[in-house]
C-alpha cells in the first residue's frame, strides 16, 4: 500500500485509490483516441488532466482517499471513499460530465465512457450528458 499524507477538509488521507477511463464510440464500442479527460474535486479544483491513447484509455489517476479502515467500522461519520467529478470532451462528440464518482482505497474505479457522435444528435452541439453517482448505502 502506498502511503501519502494528503490533507482534505480537516482529515488526513493516508491512502490512494485510482480512476481509470475507457472512452469509446457509442454502440460500436470502438476506442476513441484524444478524448480530453479532466478529474476535479467536488468544488471544482482540478486534480488531473489526461488524454486517451489509441486504445481509448488514460494512464490511471491517483486520488487521495481515506484509509481502508474507514469503511470497516460502522458509524464513524467518515465516508470510506473520496468523491470526484469527471469531464470528457472530444470534438464531434457529446460532452460527458460524471459527478460524485466514488474512489475507494487500494481500488481502481473504472469509468466506461460511451461517447455519442454529434452526427446522431445534430441539434446537441454544446450540450452534455450528465451522470450523477448516488451515494452508496454503507
Amino acid at each position: 500500500m502506498m502511503l501519502c499524507n494528503h490533507y482534505n477538509g480537516g482529515i488526513f488521507l493516508p491512502s490512494t485509490g485510482y480512476v481509470q477511463v475507457n472512452a469509446y464510440a457509442s454502440d460500436a464500442q470502438l476506442p476513441l483516441q484524444d478524448v480530453a479527460v479532466t478529474v476535479t474535486a467536488p468544488e471544482g479544483t482540478a486534480i488531473a488532466m489526461r488524454t486517451t491513447d489509441r486504445s481509448g484509455r488514460i494512464v490511471p489517476i491517483a486520488i487521495p482517499v481515506p484509509e481502508l479502515s474507514a469503511g470497516q467500522t460502522p458509524d464513524t461519520g467518515q465516508l470510506p471513499f473520496t468523491r470526484v467529478n469527471l469531464f470528457a470532451r472530444l470534438e464531434g462528440y457529446v460532452q460527458i460530465e460524471n459527478e460524485d464518482v466514488q474512489v475507494f482505497p487500494d481500488t481502481v474505479t473504472v469509468q466506461n465512457l460511451e461517447m455519442i457522435p454529434l452526427s446522431e444528435l445534430p441539434d446537441s452541439w454544446g450540450e452534455k450528458e450528465l451522470f450523477t453517482t448516488p451515494a452508496q448505502n454503507l
